[in-house]
């Protein structure tokens, strides 16, 4: 699904582009959603998605080592937004997996778990964002 229009963000950071920097990601995801009253309903869902994206954005990126991932989180109605940028010219592409395949699933998980995602080129041309829509679990 593609998005065109950019929305506010209460909170965004950009962290170094490794994979060293997800947990990072998921610790700031965590206390921004603590900060909610409705937060603790997205934990465990928005934590898996965010950690699939930002690693995807980490290990498929064709961008150079010194760009920044950028990631923005924004509770929308009762909608958490997630949105992982990077200045990489690829696009997710959802795939089959095999059973033996040790890796390929991530997005499956964002699929499988988002209300809805998508990937929208970023303001200005370089690179894109993959977002996400997570519903609260009861």
């Amino acid at each position: 699904m593609l998005e065109t229009c950019c929305r506010p963000h209460p909170f965004a950071t950009r962290l170094d582009s490794c994979i060293e920097a997800t947990p990072r990601a998921r610790h700031l995801l965590r206390a921004y959603l603590s900060g909610l009253p409705t937060g603790p309903l997205y934990f465990d869902i928005a934590e898996l998605l965010l950690n699939e994206l930002f690693a995807n954005a980490v290990q498929h990126s064709d961008a150079p080592d010194d760009r920044h991932i950028e990631i923005h989180f924004a509770l929308t109605g009762d909608l958490l937004r997630l949105e992982v940028h990077d200045a990489g010219t690829g696009h997710p592409t959802l795939r089959p997996s095999q059973p033996d395949d040790e890796r390929g699933r991530g997005l499956f998980l964002v699929n499988e778990l988002a209300e809805r995602w998508g990937c929208c080129p970023r303001t200005g041309g370089i690179g894109k964002y993959v977002w996400a829509l997570i519903a609260p679990t009861t």
